[in-house]
């Protein structure tokens, strides 16, 4: 996390003018000195922001001198268009450098022919490790672990670890936990490094275990992995098989961009977007939003043969139509409310079976208040607007109702589709407006023609 806040210190705007400035002018030995100055994230930032012909011109640049770790901080379309300007060799000398997770991301969306080019380029070990960790999901713990760790035999004392860890030259650089494995292999439990060095060299390593450590299995999907290091305050957490034996571990960094990318993703599933809507082309962007647009058109298609039915009353009274918009606007940004909390919630693991009862009757409950609260001041406007205390009424009673159903809505529909399989975060926002657009139409228009013709 400190690189990325270093990065923004890094690339400002002057910066990335003088990078465009030196490619523009052909002045490669400038445009190489300023990107090489920067870190792996700042550069990265840097080929996001610059146009796609001068990110050609400059990865063909750096062709064989890229940071590897650059690559891995690239947006994902961005990183597909660098990676195709790449060969085999090129990407496999990048993957060399990086760990297994890492190396495994930079690869596992290119053609499977593309794969074992690259994966051919590699020692035997790397590529066992490799091919190991694609067999697993995507978005599993498999995927998301490494290899590279401290594993000691629960036979040995601490001197022993202490010598181990001196002499070994494959651990990795960052390490927090000692794990300590049975002669078969399985978890047996996690030493600190800090608790390790404050003990004497005869103790043995089984000693300081402890046993209850969390660990995942490795087919657990990485959502569950991120709730486990949120709830347990981890940094790192092993990998086991069905048998408990030690496969890996994950780290606290590559949780951090999991949760990052589950908060982004459903956030802009709730609009409709990609998350590389960013960067994509006009193309990309237009094929991607234009399903869902065409969703919408359906759903206010249905709230406009609502209004269908009742054009004879809006011919008798005018301000039907002026008013109308109100009540149904006032329903969606209700019901807005209560999808975004009913949707965080599902995703946090905070929305359960054993709390949606109360979550619900609470939000009918703040949806009916807000209706009543909203109906009084709306009632009293269009009093004053039209002087007629009765349409002031319809306007109140049809707030009360819309602002309740999308209450309703809110909750029932994430919950709904949860239960049935599918990402409330990507479909509850056009079931709702749905639902508050009719009912909002239905109501006011339905009591007007009743009251008031």
């Amino acid at each position: 996390m400190s690189g990325a806040a270093h990065a923004l210190d890094e690339v400002t705007p002057e910066v990335v003018r003088h990078i465009e400035e030196a490619l523009a002018a052909g002045n490669s030995t400038e445009a190489r000195t300023l990107v090489e100055a920067l870190s792996a994230t700042g550069q990265a930032s840097v080929v996001e922001q610059i146009s796609e012909a001068q990110r050609d011109q400059l990865i063909e640049l750096l062709r064989r001198d890229l940071d590897p770790e650059m690559l891995t901080e690239l947006d994902e379309d961005v990183r597909d268009d660098v990676l195709e300007q790449l060969d085999s060799k090129d990407i496999a000398a990048a993957a060399r450098e990086l760990d297994t997770d890492d190396a495994v991301n930079l690869i596992e969306d290119l053609p499977e022919e593309e794969q074992r080019e690259i994966l051919a380029e590699l020692p035997a070990e790397e590529r066992a490790e490799i091919e190991t960790a694609l067999a697993y999901p995507d978005d599993s713990a498999g995927r998301l672990m490494q290899l590279s760790l401290v594993k000691v035999p629960d036979s040995w004392t601490v001197g022993e670890v202490i010598d181990y860890c001196r002499e070994a030259t494959d651990l990795p650089d960052d390490v927090y936990d000692i794990f300590v494995v049975d002669r078969v292999g399985r978890l047996r439990g996690s030493v600190p490094l800090g608790r390790m060095l404050r003990t004497k060299r005869p103790v043995p390593i089984v000693d300081l275990v402890d046993p209850d450590i969390p660990s995942v299995q490795v087919m657990t999907d990485q959502a569950e992995v991120a709730h486990l290091f949120r709830d347990k305050n981890l940094v790192s957490c092993p990998v086991v098989d069905d048998t408990r034996r030690l496969l890996g571990v994950i780290m606290v960094d590559d949780v951090v961009d999991v949760i990052d990318e589950e908060a982004e993703e459903d956030l802009l599933k709730m609009a409709g977007v990609g998350a590389d809507d960013m960067h994509a082309n006009m193309i990309q962007t237009t094929r991607r939003r234009a399903w869902w647009l065409a969703i919408n058109l359906v759903t206010a298609v249905i709230a406009s043969l609502v209004i269908g039915q009742f054009e004879g009353a809006i011919e008798k009274i005018v301000a039907l139509a002026v008013l109308m918009p109100i009540v149904a606007s006032m329903g969606g940004n209700a019901g807005t409310q209560t999808v975004t909390v009913a949707v965080r919630g599902l995703a946090m693991g905070e929305l359960t079976a054993a709390n949606a009862l109360r979550f619900i009757i609470k939000e009918a409950a703040v949806g009916g208040l807000n209706g009543f609260i909203f109906a009084i001041l709306m009632g009293g406007a269009v009093f004053a607007w039209y002087g007629d205390w009765r349409l002031g009424a319809v306007i109140g009673a049809a707030m009360i109702c819309n602002l309740l159903a999308a209450a309703l809505a809110g909750t029932f529909i994430p919950l709904g589709l949860q239960k049935m399989g599918v990402d409330p975060a990507v479909s509850s926002t056009v079931f709702l407006t749905t639902v508050t657009d009719v009912i909002g139409f239905l109501a006011f228009l339905g009591l007007a023609t009743i009251f008031l013709l």
